[in-house]
């Protein structure tokens, strides 16, 4: 389960959204950042990793999605699924075979 949220989800979007279109304009491109995270309340280095997160997913810089994270998440915790229930079944034939080897008293 993630972990709660500091900040609503509006919130994050409307902030990412305003300091990209910041950062378009290369005069008001330093300091962008800064600026918007303080007037809205938002952690600078917060706000700069929703934009960096945000130009990935855009296409405009290198890394991994937001979706090809999830899908990676979701692969790993199924992994780790397969790889328990593999354990469980080792353990339950290698129980069955000792137990077919066991010589039976009538």
């Amino acid at each position: 389960m993630p972990a709660p949220r500091k900040y609503p989800v509006e919130l994050r979007e409307r902030a990412t959204r305003m300091a990209m279109e910041a950062r378009r304009d290369p005069a008001s491109r330093p300091g962008a950042i800064a600026r918007t995270g303080d007037q809205l309340g938002i952690n600078r280095e917060t706000l700069r990793t929703w934009v960096n997160q945000a130009e990935v997913d855009a296409g405009d810089r290198p890394g991994t999605t937001t979706d090809q994270a999830q899908r990676l998440a979701e692969l790993e915790r199924e992994v780790r699924e397969l790889r328990r229930a593999n354990a469980i079944l080792k353990s339950a034939s290698a129980f069955f075979a000792a137990e077919l080897d066991r010589p039976h008293t009538r």
